[in-house]
């Protein structure tokens, strides 16, 4: 069978075979343009969704590592020199224990606040407002009116969700240790410790799974500007 198209005297012929011929290559074609973009579609799709969730976490670190290399030395009798802890915190002007709280040199000098750079910071974990993620959120809550003779304001900043762990571990030049209180008279951690160890869990597949499903740590190392202090003299370090 032949299909003739005529223009005047001259005659072309396409047979049917040709024609069938002619859709499979086009279908087949068609397919692969499909294949191709939804693949792009999906990649697309993948790596916007890995961006906007490692976002959070590098804001996270990036204003932890800031607060921290900021930190103000503790002195003796210090109005704006504030103290250093980890552990589990009491602060006041907040309900629930926090996992650090630190002085810093972090405050944003404005001309419609009367505050300093000098701020207090501490960082906890608290549950989220909706159960759409597993894991508790972090918080970083700041305290800038460091001379309030009354409860001060504090402001609560959101970091990140999704968290199961946060801990900070401090170097004394020798070991790490979970604890540290510059407060404390019968210590021997009266000063910055040398550096910080930033350790976040993330929840991943809850905190009940398999440790093969759980997902790894997430760790930042800071080291601090430390001043020792001693009830004789003072020398930096």
């Amino acid at each position: 069978m032949k299909i003739k198209l005529s223009t005047g005297n001259d005659t072309r012929a396409f047979t049917l075979i040709e024609l069938i011929l002619a859709v499979g290559v086009s279908a087949i074609v068609m397919i692969a343009i499909n294949a191709v973009f939804f693949t792009a579609l999906n990649l697309r799709e993948v790596t916007s969704n890995a961006v906007d969730s490692a976002t959070p976490t590098e804001l996270a670190f990036s204003t932890m590592r800031r607060d921290l290399q900021c930190a103000v030395p503790p002195r003796p009798n210090g109005i704006l020199s504030g103290d250093f802890k980890v552990g589990n915190v009491t602060t006041v002007g907040i309900s629930q224990p926090v996992a650090i709280e630190v002085f810093t040199a972090t405050g944003a000098l404005q001309e419609n606040t009367p505050w300093g750079d000098v701020q207090r910071v501490t960082y906890a974990l608290k549950d989220p407002t909706t159960r759409t993620v597993p894991g508790k959120d972090l918080i970083r809550s700041v305290t800038r009116n460091l001379l309030s003779a009354a409860t001060p304001d504090v402001d609560e900043q959101w970091m990140m969700s999704g968290v199961e762990k946060v801990e900070f571990l401090c170097y004394d030049g020798t070991q790490w240790s979970d604890a540290w209180d510059t407060t404390d008279a019968t210590s021997v951690n009266t000063n910055l410790p040398l550096a910080i160890r930033v350790r976040i869990q993330l929840a991943g597949n809850g905190a009940n799974s398999d440790a093969s499903s759980r997902l790894q740590p997430i760790e930042m190392l800071v080291p601090l500007d430390s001043q020792s202090r001693t009830n004789r003299t003072a020398t930096g370090s």
